[in-house]
């Protein structure tokens, strides 16, 4: 064995060792990660939708449980799957109709580091805290979602309990891979490293057949979610070539940087020709909208506030409006494996900050999405949204 592999062969014992001990800093005593997040009456009646005594007569005459009360005798708040209790008591929840078709949202683009995980983790949080049924599949092999949701992808997740099983035809639904996070509302098809098997694999045997598989995966499952969000790796290969057919409407993150600007142009060319491709193989691609968000943006830096007035200006409504900041609080999330929404109750103002950001990107997201669904026409036009 050469010396190089030697080296190479100590320093994954070293890191296994490292992300076990960064789990266990992270989380409970017993390395299992929970939503401690609890929300006021006032927020409650917010998020729900009804006044306050319409949630204390639905506690008093049995419809809802009150939440637990502390030491002090005092009511400790809401969890969030009680929120969601409420909305289905009260019949609140903002889910589809059987005849509105799923969401299932790419957030893609070909270059790492333009935050795709972010954008997928927080939206999946995002969307189940407003009352959605949201699916988040980990189509990438480094599982960065995965370990947001507080695994540690080649240690509690086997090959078998990712799509890769799915993938080489063993299975004939993803039911087996659906499981539920401690967000309420909130399930993941996990990753891990093996899942960048599946590109050889699929490459080795290539088909029309071989492009629409996890688009038959997801229509296995997708009668339980209204939204379904896939997190593909930053590769064009054949997952990612099965995320693309397998969609009905993409995100692509970009940040204002020039070196991020001309690899999205790369990235949307390979895309056009990639779809012409598989539209003439296997089938039509149909997207109920493209939008570009602007990601990583500093306005203080020098050049990005120019950048971003010249994408906007040759893209125009193809661009959100809203743009995801950068934020010195999503990268303080991510060195404790959590989203800004996952953060103890803060007063700082970067913390308010950094959700109202999140929230308007979300939240124009969440319209996008309600615009796709026909039983939400009425509702969206009487509100002047549409």
């Amino acid at each position: 064995m050469g010396t190089g592999i030697e080296i190479i062969s100590e320093l994954v014992e070293r890191t296994d060792d490292l992300r076990v001990a960064f789990r266990d800093n992270n989380f409970t005593p017993d390395s299992i990660k929970v939503d401690a997040r609890r929300y006021t009456m006032k927020e409650a009646a917010e998020m729900v939708g009804r006044s306050h005594q319409a949630i204390r007569d639905a506690e008093s005459d049995g419809r809802l449980a009150p939440p637990e009360t502390g030491a002090n005798g005092r009511r400790m708040g809401f969890t969030l799957k009680q929120i969601n209790q409420m909305r289905d008591v009260f019949g609140t929840r903002p889910s589809r109709l059987d005849d509105d078709q799923p969401a299932i949202i790419a957030v893609q683009n070909f270059k790492g580091g333009v935050a795709k995980s972010t954008v997928a983790t927080h939206l999946g949080e995002y969307l189940a805290r407003e009352g959605y049924r949201v699916l988040l599949i980990d189509c990438d092999s480094q599982a960065s979602s995965t370990s947001t949701f507080g695994y540690l992808p080649d240690h509690d997740i086997r090959e078998e309990e990712t799509l890769y099983p799915f993938l080489r035809d063993e299975k004939d639904s993803l039911h087996y891979a659906i499981r539920e996070t401690y967000w309420d509302g909130l399930s993941i098809i996990p990753a891990n490293l093996h899942l960048y098997q599946a590109e050889y694999s699929l490459a080795a045997h290539v088909t029309p057949d071989t492009f629409s598989m996890l688009r038959e995966g997801i229509e296995s499952v997708q009668d339980d979610f209204d939204i379904i969000l896939l997190d593909p790796p930053p590769a064009l290969g054949m997952i990612s070539l099965n995320v693309i057919y397998a969609a009905n409407a993409l995100i692509i993150p970009m940040p204002p940087s020039m070196y991020d600007f001309y690899s999205t142009i790369s990235f949307l060319t390979m895309l056009y020709e990639t779809m012409e491709v598989l539209e003439e193989k296997v089938g039509r691609i149909d997207y109920k909208f493209v939008k570009l968000l602007i990601s990583r943006f500093d306005e203080n830096k020098s050049g990005q506030a120019t950048l971003v007035d010249l994408i906007q200006s040759e893209f125009g409504n193809v661009v959100m409006s809203a743009k995801l900041r950068e934020s010195a609080e999503i990268v303080t999330a991510g060195n404790l494996q959590r989203t800004v929404y996952e953060m103890d109750k803060s007063n700082t103002k970067v913390h308010k900050r950094c959700l109202n950001i999140l929230d308007a990107v979300n939240a124009e997201i969440e319209l996008l999405i309600r615009k796709s669904w026909p039983s939400h026409a009425k509702a969206l036009r009487e509100s002047g949204l549409i």
